[in-house]
């Protein structure tokens, strides 16, 4: 699986990138025909707070998977959404296993 990582209007620091990697690499345990991530990171001003949103998009065959997160830290929003995208799969992998 090939994933890219855009960050909007700042620059993700290698730790943040390394900790992106190795979790939606975790997602091909859930089903292992995945063909890419793309993961966008942004910050939304809220008033005086900057949330950090994390949104990631899976192509997978025949389908695109997306989840988007906001928290007060990229890591909770990344792992929040890599979550949401294992529910994601495996209702996809179990869909399409009946078939």
């Amino acid at each position: 699986m090939r994933i890219q990582t855009q960050s909007v209007h700042f620059d993700a620091d290698s730790k943040l990138l390394e900790f992106i990697d190795k979790k939606v690499n975790k997602l091909n345990t859930f089903y292992e025909k995945i063909i890419d991530a793309n993961v966008v990171l942004k910050l939304e001003k809220n008033g005086q707070v900057q949330d950090k949103v994390a949104e990631i998009k899976l192509k997978v065959p025949g389908q695109l998977l997306v989840a988007k997160q906001t928290s007060k830290s990229f890591e909770g929003s990344v792992d929040t959404a890599v979550g949401m995208l294992k529910k994601q799969l495996i209702r996809y992998k179990e869909k399409h296993h009946r078939n």
